[in-house]
């Protein structure tokens, strides 16, 4: 698998407990040709995660979703995952790269300029940028960025960014006036009644996208 992303790909969906389920998300992102879907079960046993990681793979394989495993690359490896999130407080980068090898995709997180400039130096696929603004996701979280520490952290990457933090279809609009070319929504769309309605509406706002994701040619990416 050629894994070099565009810069622009859009939408990133992660999915942390979906009202409407795991499996039925997944194979809603596939069907819309969302880029990317990561599966993040914080605290719940590592069977539960291999399993759910090993339905999600099944669900994906054969179409132009890649899944990722948030922060554990056994799991992303075993189950032969697209690729793995990493945290600044997880597994060192290196070590995730000799786990997962050279063709997995691997991200990291990062949560303020010297991050981003520490992550980009390892060279991974991409890095996520936030938390933009205040965000329940996480029990212990960062301190938000707000719109100007994402520009700056945005300007000085030199990996393709994918924007995350209390981003809602409310304040995506300024995300992406902002520069924002990738960019991540959470409790909008995994705790909706109607998730498809949703995801419609993400897309619409979506500026256009490459045809493949996994392409870094001149003609294909921006």
């Amino acid at each position: 698998m050629d894994k070099n992303l565009c810069r622009q790909f859009g939408f990133y969906a992660v999915l942390t407990d979906p009202l409407k389920g795991y499996d039925y998300m997944t194979s809603l992102l596939a069907d819309n040709g969302v880029a990317f879907v990561q599966l993040r079960m914080k605290n719940a046993p590592r069977k539960e995660i291999a399993g759910t990681a090993l339905r999600m793979r099944k669900i994906t394989d054969g179409t132009a979703t890649r899944l990722i495993i948030n922060d554990d690359p056994h799991i992303a490896a075993e189950t032969g995952a697209g690729g793995v999130h990493i945290g600044q407080d997880d597994m060192p980068y290196p070590q995730v790269r000799e786990i997962v090898g050279d063709e997995m995709i691997v991200g990291i997180s990062t949560h303020n300029p010297q991050q981003t400039k520490d992550a980009c130096l390892l060279r991974p696929d991409y890095i996520g940028i936030g938390p933009v603004w205040a965000t329940p996701t996480k029990k212990i979280a960062d301190p938000a960025i707000g719109i100007d520490g994402m520009k700056e952290m945005l300007s000085i990457s030199t990996v393709p960014a994918v924007c995350i933090g209390g981003i809602d279809l409310t304040n995506l609009p300024l995300v992406l006036e902002a520069g924002a070319k990738n960019f991540c929504m959470v409790r909008q769309l995994t705790q909706s009644e109607d998730p498809g309605r949703v995801l419609k509406e993400i897309l619409r706002q979506t500026p256009p996208q490459q045809k493949d994701f996994f392409n870094n040619s001149k003609s294909s990416c921006g």
